[in-house]
């Protein structure tokens, strides 16, 4: 089996066993864990590990628009980095605090020509660039930030509704977990709560983009108006669309709502066959106006 089929193995073997396929995100979607993990794990593993301590106030302000605050919210983490060094670049105030961006010309190019992002990945990629501290160091730093989520994140719940919904949904539905975060973490954080048992497969990053996951579950033959992804980021609302999938945002700082909204009214709408049109349109309009593209300090 090839490298690109091996990652990606549980999904191609799970077996369609009914007509519907719903795919749902995990971080700040079925778990409240997108502040925990970004303010407490991410971010000040990105400035310790990239020597921010002289600008850390507006590394945390980067690193909590692109992540959390942002029309990024939910990319996967390594684009996400860049993207905070760039916007920590072109700051006036982190330039004159002696802020000089490092060349991470390397870990563009990476995630430029690599599909799986993950620790795994970016391991196998160093052993063939042993002597580029840029990729060492973003090694480093995402290790860190492993440690810290497996120390620190715990005792999250998932939303209400969640578990109301996938008993509703289970005996209709093929369920799977579409999320850029690590496996290993996906997968304790679902067994702690005892819900991995509702889904057929957990992808995580190593599995490949949320966009390929979803392609390779289709595959199986779900027809089109048959496949929901729930998501609470725009990437997850594209990775739907590439697949000519349906889309039900869980909105941030709204979710509770939001999952009422899908237990109560949205599922059985996807199962009727009435979701898409004008009902799935509005949802992702008052979706689309709640993360800027823009940062605030650029106004």
């Amino acid at each position: 089996m090839s490298d690109i089929h091996s990652a990606a193995k549980p999904l191609y073997d799970m077996e369609k066993t009914s007509d519907f396929l719903v795919c749902i995100d995990s971080d700040g979607c079925v778990f409240d864990t997108m502040e925990v993990k970004h303010k407490e794990c991410f971010t000040p593993n990105i400035i310790n590990h990239w020597n921010l301590q002289a600008i850390s106030k507006y590394a945390r302000e980067a690193s909590e628009y692109v992540n959390l605050y942002s029309k990024d919210r939910g990319l996967n983490r390594f684009p996400a980095l860049i993207k905070v060094i760039d916007l920590l670049s072109e700051r006036p105030e982190a330039i004159k605090r002696g802020f000089k961006a490092p060349n991470i010309d390397s870990l563009r190019e990476w995630v430029k020509i690599e599909t799986k992002l993950g620790d795994p990945a970016l391991r196998a990629y160093i052993q063939k660039h042993p002597d580029d501290e840029i990729l060492a160091q973003t090694l480093r730093w995402t290790e860190g930030v492993n440690k810290s989520v497996a120390e620190i994140v715990r005792g999250v719940p998932p939303f209400p509704f969640v578990v109301e919904s996938f008993e509703k949904m289970q005996d209709k539905a093929d369920i799977i977990v579409v999320s850029a975060t690590p496996h290993e973490a996906l997968v304790r954080e679902w067994e702690e709560h005892d819900i991995a048992k509702y889904v057929k497969v957990i992808s995580g990053q190593e599995m490949g983009t949320k966009k390929e996951c979803i392609a390779i579950a289709k595959e199986k033959g779900y027809a089109p108006d048959r496949v929901l992804m729930i998501g609470d980021a725009p990437g997850d609302y594209k990775s739907a669309r590439a697949n000519n999938a349906l889309f039900f945002p869980i909105n941030p700082g709204a979710e509770d709502e939001s999952w009422q909204l899908f237990f109560e009214e949205a599922l059985d709408r996807f199962f009727a066959g009435s979701y898409a049109g004008e009902y799935e349109k509005k949802l992702i309009e008052k979706f689309d106006s709640l993360l800027p593209d823009t940062p605030p300090w650029k106004k």
